[in-house]
């Protein structure tokens, strides 16, 4: 029934406990006209502390505690509250929310605590009669006016009687507002228990919680160990199938390096064979300068014999010895020409083969170390990188047999050296005639180097180069 939706503090404290002296209410009138606003006067002593939940309520006469008001207003609080003098002050009710009825009402001052700390005189909510004017009549009246106090002393007297039952009500009410206290009281011991309580289980609930969270990470610690375990053992597989296959190539290395030294040997071998040609070829050379002085002190011999004879046979006869003479010494020059180019290519072939086999020596040491200090993940990359380089073999050597043809046996003659002008990548036959430099460049243009240990690739195994130019970066 307040302007209001706040609903305002109150207790079931009774009539005995509360202090009426504290607010005094001024100016109440004994009606109050129906449909108008009232406005009610009050004065706060100085032993009352005005709060901000202070309330004015109307209340029914009889009314046992505050929750039996009929429409309250907030008590506005003072500007000088905690002042020693008495303050007035003043309550606006509008019209909408006061009693209909002619029942008897009264003001009554609440503070926040629910406690009722002043209330008014009754009044009520009707017009004004003429009977309550007082009004000076004669005799009779005034006898009419004492049989009025007559009844209201009967009035009285009923009123006292009302109030006694009152009375007694309000000791049966203590005794229950005393039950009301203890069931209080056990109510908040049962409020503070169940905190209690609350708090163990939340408690509980925290560690319960904490337990879980462990847990979970246990298991999770639990299955990384497993994957670990299976990287683990899948990593030794690999490694070992690995190592197998590194010792399996290490044997094949092995056998080829062997391969490779009976070839060297044979090179040698055939290099010597070689030298040996050279020196009879440089013996026949020198036995046909021999025979060509021999023939050409001869050819004087016989020039002189022929002077004798003729002017004309010695000029003819001088004529055709220097022509055989030229024309043997220029056959003995290209002979021996030929002879020191052949030479030279044999040379350089036997260099080459020399620093392929110092190199093939050198990877043996290598790979008998690596296999020794047991890097097996290291080499076996290297020496699959570098296995290719070993490339086709034709009588198990990059190129071929530098002395002889396709086709051709080493012990061919000097008259078959200009087979060796064959590329052996693409089979391309070059002239007899031809620039040693422009056959290198064709057979180079066949290759990709390695710019590091200067290993030679073919084109067509542009793979096998990158896997190579690659295991040079993990070193």
């Amino acid at each position: 029934m307040d302007e209001t939706s706040d609903e305002p503090p109150t207790s079931a404290v009774l009539l005995d406990n509360c202090h009426f002296s504290q607010v005094i209410f001024n100016n109440v009138e004994k009606f109050y006209v129906p449909g108008g606003d009232v406005t009610c006067y009050y004065t706060l002593t100085q032993n009352i502390v005005p709060r901000g939940k202070d309330w004015v309520g109307i209340f029914r006469v009889g009314w046992k505690t505050t929750r039996e008001y009929y429409t309250f207003m907030w008590a506005p609080v003072p500007s000088d509250a905690h002042g020693d003098a008495a303050v007035q002050q003043q309550i606006h009710f509008k019209a909408y929310y006061l009693p209909k009825d002619d029942e008897y009402y009264q003001f009554c001052y609440v503070d926040q605590d629910g406690v009722v700390r002043g209330a008014s005189v009754p009044f009520q909510f009707r017009a004004e009669t003429e009977d309550d004017i007082l009004v000076v009549t004669t005799q009779g009246e005034v006898e009419e006016l004492e049989l009025q106090n007559k009844n209201l002393l009967k009035e009285n007297e009923e009123l006292k009687a009302s109030c006694a039952s009152l009375e007694k009500q309000n000791s049966d009410l203590q005794e229950e507002l005393n039950k009301a206290k203890e069931l209080q009281s056990s109510l908040e011991s049962l409020r503070s228990n169940t905190e209690k309580l609350e708090l163990e289980l939340n408690s509980l609930k925290e560690k319960n919680k904490h337990l879980k969270d462990l847990d979970d990470c246990r298991q999770a610690e639990l299955h990384q160990l497993k994957e670990q375990m299976q990287n683990v053992t899948s990593d030794k597989e690999h490694l070992e199938t690995r190592l197998k296959t590194a010792l399996d190539h290490m044997d094949q290395l092995q056998s080829q390096v062997l391969n490779y030294e009976k070839e060297v040997e044979n090179l040698s071998f055939m290099d010597h064979e070689k030298t040996e040609q050279l020196k009879s070829l440089k013996e026949e050379n020198r036995q046909l300068r021999v025979t060509a002085t021999q023939q050409k002190e001869q050819n004087m011999e016989l020039c002189t014999e022929y002077l004798k004879g003729s002017k004309a046979k010695l000029s003819l006869c001088l004529s055709h010895c220097l022509q055989n003479e030229q024309q043997q010494n220029h056959n003995l020059m290209k002979e021996l020409e030929e002879q020191k180019r052949l030479f030279q290519i044999l040379q350089t072939k036997k260099n080459e083969a020399d620093e392929e086999n110092q190199k093939l020596r050198e990877e043996n040491e290598v790979l008998k170390r690596l296999l020794e200090a047991g890097e097996v993940s290291s080499f076996s990359v290297v020496s699959q990188a570098q296995a290719p380089s070993l490339g086709p073999r034709e009588g198990d050597l990059l190129f071929g047999s530098p002395y002889c043809a396709a086709g051709a046996s080493p012990g061919a003659g000097a008259a078959d050296l200009a087979s060796i002008r064959k590329c052996p990548i693409c089979d391309v036959v070059f002239p007899e005639d031809v620039e040693t430099s422009r056959y290198e460049a064709h057979v180079q243009s066949h290759l990709l180097e390695c710019p590091l240990c200067s290993e030679a690739f073919e084109k067509s195994k542009k793979q096998v180069f990158d896997d190579h130019i690659f295991c040079h970066g993990l070193e």
